[in-house]
């Protein structure tokens, strides 16, 4: 696996390192001694899918306050995605500022995201899969979600939103929860991977 830092601190794409032979490739997808290796810690609490019918569905920005912050290991398994991911950590150089990796079946990339991030995708192609591997239940009072639209962050998203949920689309305007964002985010988490 091949490890490279986003933008962000402590986001990582994860390529895969195919060994090809006649028969096709074999690569290893995740292995916790190599996500420990390079200082990301990680023990798997939940294995998660998600299934998008239409290219331009977008699922985000959402993320979990502390205690109860997951990481996050992404990978698309079938059609492909821009995965965006945006730093929530008040103490972060890079607070509010976003990276997007494109994943896909071709590409094989994983993006690795830490606590305290906000997640979120928008599909380039119809039938498409995202699997995720996360280090802690869904916690339904923790979670939050901000406008995938927001102007403070600038995300620009490659093709347009076709399809939205209501939830996803009544989020909050980063302007209207951020004092709170700091202020619950700042706490470290209690979760130990």
């Amino acid at each position: 696996m091949i490890f490279t830092q986003t933008r962000l601190a402590g986001v990582y794409a994860v390529e895969i390192d195919p060994q090809s032979d006649h028969r096709g490739h074999f690569a290893r997808l995740f292995c916790v001694d190599e996500f420990r290796a390079q200082g990301l810690p990680f023990a798997v609490a939940q294995a998660s899918v998600s299934y998008n019918a239409k290219r331009g569905t977008l699922r985000g920005l959402h993320f979990q306050y502390p205690p109860a912050g997951e990481i996050k290991y992404v990978r698309c398994v079938k059609g492909a995605i821009a995965d965006v991911i945006v730093d929530l950590r008040p103490e972060s150089p890079t607070y509010l500022d976003h990276a997007m990796v494109r994943l896909s079946a071709e590409n094989g990339r994983g993006v690795y995201i830490p606590e305290r991030c906000a997640h979120g995708f928008i599909t380039l192609r119809d039938d498409t899969e995202v699997s995720y591997l996360i280090s802690s239940g869904y916690a339904p009072n923790l979670q939050g979600a901000i406008r995938h639209d927001d102007p403070q962050l600038r995300i620009d998203w490659p093709v347009p939103v076709s399809v939205i949920s209501e939830r996803d689309q009544n989020a909050s305007a980063l302007s209207s929860i951020e004092a709170e964002l700091r202020r619950r985010m700042a706490q470290r988490s209690l979760v130990t991977a």
